[in-house]
């Protein structure tokens, strides 16, 4: 194929075959590669379809600037448009959206404001509220506005639609995708359903996302903070036509995550996080389904955005999303330690060469600091070898004098994954409350638990 501009590289993605994530489920299950967009996401559709229909109607003039809110891939699009087409961009981004998008917006030549997730839509600080506000300052721009932007479904209606019947040769039973603005799961919904009324849509909802609730009960509940970015809305925008979807259904950031990076490991498919999502929910629905049934779910961008996140092992462990074979509580691990019954302390207003002397004696390379039973510092080796390196004299120096932040203390039902997320990445160990004394794990007791449990043993 040959073509003139970038732009017209736009759709005929196609359709793939979900074979190792899915196995073991009846229907024939598919997904709609929209990340093989030259912007690396399905948003590439609606940037076109958005700035064509400005430029019809005389919205946007040569030389103008287009100002979006967006979570990236949007932006993306649209920053492809404006390159192609000579326009300027800003746009408007949340705080919880990854590096590489922001990254990528700049690297197109546009200008990107970084603003909080947690406030209101209304609230002055969002990025619905500064895009707005900045294109009734800034001469000759345009605010595509993809939320009420009927283009958007137009786009998809027009294309991500037909692009699947066809390719099913209509044999589609069911189509899944995540639901953001609403614009791709209602176009193409509405287009499937126009060629067959059978076909059933189910959207992919962030648990914390208003969607799930308005859909099955009718009210608009307090939106809550989630991790996955692109889905679930704090509004209801008007490109969201909820008559031509028959279900919405709840998925976690932990599933999402961990789906994402199964369909790469298993299925060589690499996508982003609100891909997850759709697949997750596409599986479970998959098992109420029969082999005749066909379904299709849309990946809406690439993983390529999400290395620092999603694909990152640190990243997923601090956030407590990656699996574990070990299960092993706080309680556990304590039951487990080898040398002392009773958690070895320092006090306060003792020499520092006391400490250090104790800390030899048994073996022992970090001591919670207790006053009055509580713990209010810490000391370790490192901390103690940098403060003899200071010149620091350990036999006129007390404990208090050159002490570190206390260690955190965990629940004693804590899980492994609480407790790694802690130790060692932040911290040398960490407490055990256990009511009103405390326990001590650290790094080795971790390991030695693990050890333990992969053996076999007694926890």
């Amino acid at each position: 194929m040959r073509y003139e501009s970038i732009l017209e590289a736009i759709g005929r993605t196609p359709i793939i075959r979900l074979r190792h994530l899915a196995e073991g489920l009846a229907p024939k299950i598919y997904i709609k590669a929209e990340y093989l967009n030259p912007g690396g996401s399905v948003k590439d559709r609606i940037a076109v379809s958005m700035i064509d229909d400005a430029e019809k109607r005389g919205l946007l003039k040569p030389g103008g600037t287009i100002i979006e809110g967006t979570s990236g891939n949007t932006g993306m699009g649209l920053a492809l448009v404006a390159a192609v087409r000579g326009y300027k961009c800003i746009f408007t981004i949340t705080d919880k959206q990854s590096r590489e998008k922001i990254d990528l917006l700049k690297a197109l030549g546009a200008e990107v404001i970084v603003c909080p997730t947690a406030v209101e839509p209304e609230d002055p600080r969002s990025y619905y509220s500064i895009a707005r506000k900045l294109s009734m300052e800034i001469p000759n721009s345009y605010y595509p506005n993809q939320y009420d932007n009927l283009s958007n479904p137009e786009a998809h209606y027009r294309t991500t639609g037909p692009e699947i019947w066809e390719d099913t040769d209509g044999t589609i039973t069911h189509f899944v995708a995540g639901m953001g603005t609403g614009g791709t799961i209602s176009g193409v919904a509405r287009y499937l359903k126009e060629k067959n009324a059978a076909v059933q849509i189910i959207g992919a909802d962030p648990i914390g996302s208003i969607y799930h609730e308005y859909f099955h009960e009718g009210t608009i509940g307090e939106a809550h903070t989630y991790v996955v970015e692109g889905i679930g809305e704090d509004i209801l925008p008007k490109a969201m036509d909820f008559s031509v979807v028959d279900d919405v259904r709840q998925v976690t950031d932990k599933d999402s995550f961990q789906v994402t990076r199964k369909m790469a490991s298993l299925d060589g498919i690499f996508a982003g996080g609100s891909c997850g999502s759709a697949v997750a929910v596409g599986l479970e629905v998959a098992k109420e389904l029969g082999p005749d049934d066909v379904m299709v779910i849309l990946l809406p961008d690439t993983g390529m955005r999400y290395l620092s996140k999603i694909y990152n092992d640190e990243w997923m462990r601090e956030n407590q999303y990656l699996e574990t074979r070990v299960h092993l509580s706080a309680k556990q691990m304590v039951e487990n330690k080898r040398k002392v019954k009773e958690m070895l302390a320092a006090n306060p207003s003792e020499s520092l060469r006391s400490v250090t002397e104790r800390m030899r004696e048994f073996a022992v390379s970090q001591l919670p600091v207790m006053e009055d039973g509580q713990p209010i510092g810490s000391l370790s080796e490192t901390l103690i070898m940098q403060r003899m390196l200071d010149g620091v004299d350990v036999d006129k120096v007390v404990v208090r004098e050159v002490m570190g932040e206390p260690f955190p203390v965990v629940a004693r039902n804590a899980t492994i994954e609480e407790i790694t997320a802690l130790v060692p990445n932040r911290h040398e160990a960490v407490l055990v409350a256990n009511a009103g004394q405390y326990d001590i794990i650290t790094k080795s007791d971790v390991v030695y638990g693990i050890a333990n449990q992969s053996r076999g043993e007694r926890p």
